[in-house]
């Protein structure tokens, strides 16, 4: 008898985790944003959100937590309970802030996890426009010809944008100078206002302003065209060899989340970004819907650290 009760209290023991984890979710879901509203990253995690929150039964709201390029976000879910109600959306930042500061407050290999890859977004590039060139190959004839004469904004130091176009110069041995800016809004105004000469960003913050005339849109960097603007040719065509940049979203869960629940959320994402109108909005964006697993979107990060961290390194890049 007594042995009986100790094989049942053991299973219960081993049981009473995974019945946690099946119960998942019994309350509303966060997810932190470190980003303000209205931006690439921001506009992506709501659209899963407000699908996931259809789809799991429970609120999962969006938590925005702008500051220091998306670390401030991702220390405040590396510090939660990892039980899946606090969860994050990153971008291409969180792989290069390994690089680009000296010391971060959190481990990024073994106090957070990855979830799930939400879409890639290739990066955009637009000149004022009335400048006297009219695509990427007269954009880096004149660099070159007029070393340290054009500025190109960004929308901060460590940023994707700013990485990227450090490894545009380096693969075109062109120099250009760096205009930093709190965000893309005002590098956008000042690339209208000429202030500046050329101005990369994901796709979605440029369309509008491409399409509306107010820029002029010179390249994509991505091995194949956008279903959102067929008629702007990549970079790669243009005879820029080996320019292939992007931001991503993606999702992550503190450490040691349980399997059950990242994998549900891996899976529940995958099923999400196949949606017509969830795709079909994605693409409006310029963003490639992926969806991956939990492996998949890790070793991306890995990938993309070690990509950044070499352009960093090359553009001698660093912050405080």
């Amino acid at each position: 008898m007594q042995r009986r009760h100790f094989t049942a209290a053991l299973a219960a023991t081993v049981a009473a985790p995974f019945a946690r984890a099946q119960a998942w979710p019994a309350r509303p879901i966060k997810v932190l944003v470190g980003y303000p509203p209205g931006g690439f990253t921001d506009v992506t995690a709501r659209l899963i959100c407000d699908k996931l929150t259809q789809r799991l039964g429970q609120p999962v709201i969006v938590d925005n937590k702008p500051g220091a390029n998306g670390i401030l976000a991702v220390d405040t879910l590396s510090k939660a309970a990892p039980d899946g109600y606090t969860l994050a959306v990153v971008i291409a930042a969180h792989a290069a802030n390994t690089t680009l500061y000296k010391k971060l407050p959190y481990d990024p290999k073994k106090d957070v996890m990855g979830v799930s890859l939400i879409g890639q977004s290739p990066l955009v590039a637009a000149v004022h426009n009335d400048a006297p060139y009219k695509n990427a190959k007269e954009l880096l004839a004149y660099a070159k010809a007029n070393p340290g004469k054009i500025s190109y904004g960004s929308s901060g130091n460590g940023s994707a944008v700013h990485l990227s176009t450090e490894l545009l110069k380096s693969l075109t041995g062109t120099h250009m100078v760096h205009i930093p800016y709190r965000g893309s809004a005002a590098a956008l105004t000042d690339l209208m206002g000429g202030q500046t000469h050329l101005f990369m960003d994901a796709a979605q913050g440029l369309i509008g302003p491409g399409k509306a005339g107010k820029v002029r849109l010179i390249g994509v960097a991505s091995e194949k065209r956008l279903p959102a603007l067929p008629e702007l040719p990549t970079f790669l065509e243009q005879g820029v060899k080996g320019f292939v940049a992007s931001t991503w979203a993606g999702m992550l869960a503190p450490a040691n989340t349980p399997a059950p629940v990242v994998k549900r959320l891996a899976d529940e994402i995958a099923a999400i970004v196949r949606l017509d109108d969830v795709r079909a909005r994605l693409e409006a964006m310029g963003t490639i819907p992926v969806g991956s697993s939990p492996a998949e979107f890790d070793k991306f990060i890995a990938e993309e650290t070690a990509k950044w961290g070499q352009v960093i390194r090359d553009a001698k890049v660093t912050l405080d």
